[in-house]
């Protein structure tokens, strides 16, 4: 079925310098006047908003090149498609050859998910919900977590990720890892894409975080952060695909824990830098794309190329950690209260990102990998339903998958508005969310966010991904 006004909206779009034509849920989309740019697809349910920002964004994601040699072959957005603060949309996709792109990824470098099971009953948990509340937030927001390291375990950490990581914390336990099942956290990593490790290198870090000698409090590690980032508890509400949920450890009436955060800091460190160094290399005698989006190509700085892979894997590492320490915290704080707890790990995925396939890069931004097999975990608002899913492997888009339900509302309209809506149409009704400012409970109401059913039910059909298991929220924490 087509979108209501469907010709009035394709003209419109026209009118903006972009050609859009649209069948099954799929709009393709160019800038006019433009035959040898990649077309871009966009996948949408019935009903969303089509974004001209947004669609502009894609097309010039799309449109980039770099002079010496490089290109986008392919480009596509997830349902969660919506526009960027920096130019580059949310749920985008690209496919390349010959040239990386780091305003793609930007600088939530390895943003991604986390998910924990734990045969705890929702009425178990919410029998001591309020002394466990407290004990988090102080880890969350009191800063009483310790995850104090070695200079040497950060090295370690920002070179190899996780097994680097745990590598240094069998050699010399600091903090509240001592307290850890380390041998737990090692067996777990093969739930980690890429086993939580990628090639970084620790010299392209932050350098008060990896200091040669002494002992490193970093401020940001083990920490949410802003944005739509959380750690929510959850229940399993219902399997739908028993085979698989029982070989990953997931059963209904289950307690889960979600988690969405990334490289904080370091991400922006990293990110900012290599935003402005592609800029800066940008051939002299060229004016700048009009995008003011600047890649680095592999014919003229192959070495830059390199150094920015290994910049953001640096970051990715950080980011898998970071996951892994909000994990472990609340998952200790889980053995205080409740005692007898494994909460054993489902599984963690990125999102921003940039990863060797096919014959060059895909990059992705607000969008997740979803290879044949490969647990999906999509959230909802903290109103709303979140999923586990399993990749199809589609190649139409790129293996990829949503990552979250997408805004609706920006933060801005709902600071600005939202404090004179009722709790009713906010939907915060029922939702229990720990915060210290009230403005972030607005800022992430459910009201902001598309209907996740409709992004799970697009995908589904478009044979991307296939739902596994559905989760409810039981309350959510937001930094």
């Amino acid at each position: 079925m087509q979108p209501k006004n469907l010709k009035r909206l394709l003209r419109a779009l026209g009118r903006q310098g972009l050609d859009v034509t649209y069948n099954n849920h799929t709009y393709s989309v160019r800038l006019a006047n433009s035959p040898d740019f990649p077309v871009a697809e966009v996948l949408l349910p019935e009903g969303f908003p089509i974004e001209a920002k947004a669609l502009k964004q894609l097309t010039n994601l799309a449109s980039v090149r770099h002079p010496s040699g490089g290109c986008v072959c392919r480009a596509c957005a997830t349902p969660d498609f919506h526009p960027g603060d920096a130019g580059v949309a949310i749920g985008s996709v690209v496919e390349t050859v010959g040239q990386v792109i780091p305003s793609a990824v930007g600088s939530d470098i390895n943003c991604g998910m986390r998910l924990h099971v734990a045969d705890l009953t929702i009425e178990q948990f919410l029998a001591k919900r309020d002394e466990f509340v407290e004990r988090m937030k102080g880890d969350y927001f009191f800063g009483t977590r310790d995850v104090t390291m070695t200079g040497q375990a950060m090295q370690a950490l920002f070179q190899y990720g996780v097994p680097g990581w745990l590598d240094a914390m069998l050699d010399r336990p600091t903090g509240s890892v001592v307290k850890s099942d380390l041998q737990q956290l090692a067996e777990e990593s093969d739930a980690i894409f890429l086993g939580g490790s990628m090639d970084g290198d620790w010299k392209l870090a932050p350098e008060e975080l990896v200091p040669d000698a002494g002992l490193v409090r970093d401020g940001g590690l083990a920490t949410i952060g802003g944005g739509n980032h959380f750690v929510e508890v959850q229940r399993i509400d219902k399997v739908e695909n028993r085979t698989l949920a029982h070989a990953w450890g997931v059963r209904e009436g289950q307690l889960a824990f979600m988690i969405h955060s990334g490289s904080r800091n370091v991400g922006k460190y990293i990110g900012g830098m290599w935003r402005d160094k592609a800029k800066a290399v940008w051939p002299k005698n060229l004016k700048y794309p009009d995008s003011q989006i600047f890649p680095l190509s592999t014919s003229s700085h192959p070495e830059l190329v390199a150094s920015y892979l290994q910049a953001e894997a640096t970051a990715a590492n950080y980011g898998f950690v970071n996951r892994l320490l909000l994990a472990e915290l609340l998952r200790l704080r889980l053995r205080e209260v409740y005692k007898d707890v494994e909460a054993p790990l489902v599984y963690d995925l990125p999102h921003n990102i940039t990863l060797p396939e096919g014959e060059g890069w895909v990059t992705r931004k607000g969008a997740c990998p979803a290879h044949v097999g490969q647990p999906v975990i999509i959230p909802g608002s903290m109103g709303a339903y979140s999923y586990l899913m399993v990749g199809r492997g589609n190649p139409a888009f790129c293996n990829s998958a949503s990552h979250g339900a997408g805004r609706i509302r920006s933060r801005f309209d709902l600071n600005r508005r939202g404090a004179s809506e009722s709790e009713a149409e906010l939907g915060l009704t029922g939702v229990d969310c720990i915060t210290l400012r009230e403005e972030r409970r607005i800022e992430e109401a459910p009201a902001a966010y598309k209907p996740i059913q409709s992004v799970i039910d697009v995908q589904v059909a478009a044979g991307m991904v296939d739902v596994v298991a559905r989760l409810s929220p039981v309350l959510t924490f937001k930094a």
